[in-house]
């Protein structure tokens, strides 16, 4: 067994990483599992495993990642794809969409292009003006009349 500098024993060294790996498994949320990684050397070894990371995915990532209109995405590891999923969102519904992954949670987040919505009145001038955006991925802003 190790000691820690207070003497104490450490037993985790002694434990499987398959084993390690089912206990960081438990965690609540990706953050918690980034934590578990400053445990110690094993905990850290288990919290990179893909099995650890593939929970936090929702079911259908694969089927959104495969009708992204974005470059295919080169990604190691899952911990790296979900980084990636959170910091990068990746463009789909022929680029009137851009997904990705909420970082404390996993959860997916969507952002429309404004012609996507359903929007009351939208054609009334009177209520809504579409002004042409190019630097937008929609290519169009709505603003809501009076404001």
């Amino acid at each position: 067994m190790n000691q820690n500098r207070d003497g104490i024993s450490s037993s985790f060294s002694c434990l499987p990483e398959g084993c390690v790996s089912n206990i960081i498994s438990l965690m609540a949320s990706p953050k918690d599992a980034g934590r578990a990684s400053l445990v110690s050397w094993e905990f850290k070894s288990a919290s990179e495993s893909d099995t650890i990371w593939e929970q936090f995915f929702p079911a259908d990532y694969e089927e959104i990642i495969s009708s992204s209109a974005s470059p295919p995405l080169s990604c190691a590891t899952k911990k790296e794809l979900f980084s990636h999923l959170c910091h990068c969102p990746i463009l789909i519904n022929d680029g009137t969409m851009s997904f990705w992954l909420s970082r404390s949670t996993g959860k997916k987040c969507y952002m429309l292009c404004a012609r996507k919505l359903a929007i009351v009145w939208a054609d009334v001038p009177r209520y809504w003006k579409w002004t042409p955006f190019p630097e937008s991925r929609g290519s169009t802003v709505v603003t809501r009349f009076p404001p």
